[in-house]
């Protein structure tokens, strides 16, 4: 080509079957005038085609459709399964894992695999979601038939209007597609973008539709950051009671140095034998004692710990959650522990490191 860009070449409609109002154009590789591809003009560019074109999707989107998918999603008394070929079926599958974290039972059946005996985990009371950016591909085409005898509802989601698979499907969701950002308008670079904004969208209006609390949501990322967050409370990570460096307040400096030095929290609890808690001796406590004794000239070993421990601690109780105990911390003077106190009784203790340690 002699000119600045590379049209669109594929008759004289779009994707989803309108006719269209001007060629567009793309710059190709070497038709970047005086500027790299990567430069960052070049890359201004080609962002704002693609935005064009995502908003073509949005601009002609038919909300009816998408309504009776997520109804049928929702009167599914089995799973939504969904199937896909290439980057279709890899936006399925991630489709699937966000459907499966908010809520709603999915998950991905290769339509290869199916033909081949896997099949067999679909029933009749299962929805098939078959993702096709054409409607034509083989493999899917070929599915219909037996999953239809299987007895599952089908659902084509395709980008051209009229499609085989829409024909052959129970129902069909239109996503409409101006062109691909490729300049040859063949990589699917838009159209699985549209895909990926269809399915996100439709698991999080399933999410609100069923009520998701964030308790539930935090019990299906156990393991994650989000989950643990959500789920562990100050009981689950504290140091327990038989753990804890505890001492009366009375101890002498010898004794609370063992104590200091053998449990390694950082901290020494002060607390009766009924376990009420007077104070708290910290390493930094530590220091700053060792210093005033050195100016004044006495014995630091001749101290008792209700002398130089921190009186009135921050506190907080086991039932809390842990990342509050962890705000906590931060808020006003920094600290790195907290007793645990529950109905004025001491617990355990809570570290800036154990509550690192669990992922938090």
């Amino acid at each position: 080509m002699n000119g600045a860009a590379l049209l669109q070449h594929d008759g004289l409609v779009n994707h989803d079957g309108k006719d269209k109002a001007a060629p567009i154009a793309t710059l190709s590789a070497d038709e970047f005038p005086g500027a790299s591809p990567v430069a960052a003009d070049s890359l201004a560019l080609l962002f704002r085609q693609q935005q064009r074109f995502i908003n073509y999707f949005f601009n002609n989107l038919d909300f009816e459709p998408i309504e009776k998918f997520c109804q049928a999603c929702l009167d599914c008394t089995g799973v939504v399964i969904f199937t896909g070929v290439g980057k279709s079926g890899l936006i399925a599958q991630k489709i699937c894992q966000t459907l499966v974290s908010t809520g709603t039972k999915a998950m991905f059946l290769s339509p290869q695999d199916a033909l081949h005996g896997d099949i067999g985990i679909l029933s009749s009371s299962d929805l098939l979601v078959c993702f096709s950016k054409s409607g034509a591909t083989e493999e899917i085409i070929r599915l219909v038939p037996y999953a239809r005898a299987k007895g599952a509802r089908l659902v084509a989601v395709a980008s051209v209007k009229g499609s085989e698979l829409e024909a052959v499907c129970d129902m069909a969701v239109h996503l409409p597609l101006e062109r691909e950002l490729c300049p040859f308008d063949l990589a699917p670079v838009t159209s699985t973008a549209i895909q990926m904004v269809f399915g996100d969208t439709v698991a999080i209006a399933l999410m609100q539709a069923k009520h998701l609390t964030r308790d539930q949501y935090a019990m299906n990322h156990p393991a994650g950051r989000i989950g643990k967050r959500l789920i562990l409370r100050v009981t689950d990570v504290m140091v327990g009671s038989s753990k804890m460096p505890v001492v009366p307040p009375t101890t002498l400096m010898p004794q609370v140095l063992v104590e200091l030095t053998s449990k390694g929290c950082g901290c020494v609890l002060v607390a009766d034998a009924e376990l009420r808690l007077f104070g708290i001796f910290t390493d930094g406590d530590l220091r700053r004692t060792l210093q005033q004794c050195g100016e004044q000239g006495r014995d630091v070993m001749a101290l008792r710990v209700e002398e130089v421990m921190s009186k009135d601690p921050k506190t907080c109780s086991s039932c809390e959650m842990a990342v509050d105990a962890m705000q906590m911390m931060e808020v006003g003077p920094k600290v790195h522990m907290l007793p645990v106190v529950d109905d004025g009784k001491l617990q355990g203790l809570i570290t800036l490191h154990s509550l690192v340690s669990a992922g938090l």
